[in-house]
């Protein structure tokens, strides 16, 4: 009888030790595929909106940005959205647009520190009879080292193109946000259409205002 007890004892624990390790397991799985969060948006605009959304544009970079294949990805998701809003792109090798808009682009790679404890999963209870009882508690980190953060931030000033360099624009708008270095929106192509797409929507937006758009 005592053999066969030990066996059940044995049996009841390697089962509770297996299920406690998936949980843990599904755990660091669902924090692995969290959603991305929101894209921070700050616009600004002259009191005199009438002229946004009308006329020929072509986005340029901005005095210092470097013209790389990147740059001219996020570059074509901002010209999207603005012939979208009412638009029509000045070609490369047309007369100039009547309106130019800045492009400036930022990206930085980092590693941020882990702010959580490592999974832990506490198994307990009792198999009855004979006074005998299995319980534990066991401390898992399934979830490894913290993965590197990218964060993203794209800036866009409108202004006429008769004076590209006065202190004024017609409209200036931020975008920003960050994500692991593993996810799509890491990629140019899928983070540039997401922030080009926060950055104008509702445009031109509430001056000086801060919203999120998810």
């Amino acid at each position: 009888m005592a053999m066969i007890e030990r066996r059940f004892t044995a049996r009841v624990r390697d089962a509770r030790l297996g299920a406690a390790m998936a949980l843990a397991a599904s755990l660091a799985l669902s924090a692995c595929v969290a959603p991305v969060g929101p894209v921070e948006v700050t616009r600004f605009h002259a009191p005199d909106t009438t002229r946004l959304g009308r006329g020929t544009i072509r986005v340029e970079p901005a005095p210092g940005q470097a013209d790389t294949l990147e740059f001219r990805t996020y570059a074509a998701s901002v010209t999207r959205e603005l012939t979208r809003l009412g638009y029509s792109e000045a070609l490369p090798g047309a007369a100039p647009g009547q309106q130019i808009a800045l492009l400036t682009l930022e990206r930085q790679t980092f590693k941020p520190q882990r702010g959580r404890n490592p999974v832990s999963v506490g198994v307990g209870g009792g198999t009855g009879g004979y006074g005998s009882g299995v319980g534990m508690g066991i401390g898992i980190d399934l979830s490894g080292p913290p993965k590197d953060q990218v964060g993203t931030r794209v800036f866009v000033a409108i202004r006429e193109r008769a004076a590209p360099d006065t202190a004024t624009a017609l409209w200036e708008g931020r975008a920003m946000f960050t994500v692991r270095s593993d996810s799509p929106l890491a990629q140019a192509p899928l983070g540039s259409a997401k922030l080009a797409e926060a950055l104008f929507k509702g445009f031109p937006g509430q001056s000086g205002e801060t919203i999120q758009v998810k």
